[in-house]
């Protein structure tokens, strides 16, 4: 086509070559590939819990749990106490007011959306609105690791 000559309007988008559209797929590959790796099996790729070979989730240790207190898990939905020394207890981590996620654990698990306070250990009501206890979970020690069940 010369220079004087008019090339029409198109609403068409231009063809993609196939070198792009390989390029662009090695490199999805490729980090898919990169996400999925790990040294060593039971540890998680990027974050976020693992499994056991019995199908628990690993929380973290239990070294993360002071004692008289707790830690929550929020990606997990769940709260572990450790009320005395060695014994740990999990509960769901959504309180059963009004489907808040609990935000602190004191000598109470805390709800901050309306004041709920629940007992470290064994998830009843210890004042606020709520009602209705939080929902027990199995949590064992394996190890050094808290495992879900």
């Amino acid at each position: 086509m010369s220079d004087t000559e008019h090339r029409p309007a198109t609403t068409e988008r231009p063809a993609v070559g196939r070198r792009t559209v390989l390029r662009s797929a090695a490199a999805l590959g490729g980090a898919v590939v990169i996400a999925g790796c790990s040294s060593d099996p039971e540890t998680p790729a990027a974050g976020g819990s693992s499994t056991t070979p019995g199908g628990g989730t690993v929380l973290g240790t239990a070294a993360d749990v002071p004692v008289g207190s707790g830690t929550i898990y929020q990606e997990e939905q769940v709260v572990v106490t450790q009320p005395a020394k060695g014994d740990f207890k999990a509960f769901t981590s959504i309180c059963t007011h009004a489907g808040c996620p609990v935000a602190t654990v004191t000598d109470t698990i805390n709800c901050d959306c309306h004041g709920g306070k629940f007992s470290i250990e064994d998830g009843s009501v210890v004042g606020g609105p709520a009602l209705a206890p939080l929902r027990s979970e199995t949590v064992t020690v394996q190890g050094t690791d808290l495992v879900l069940e």
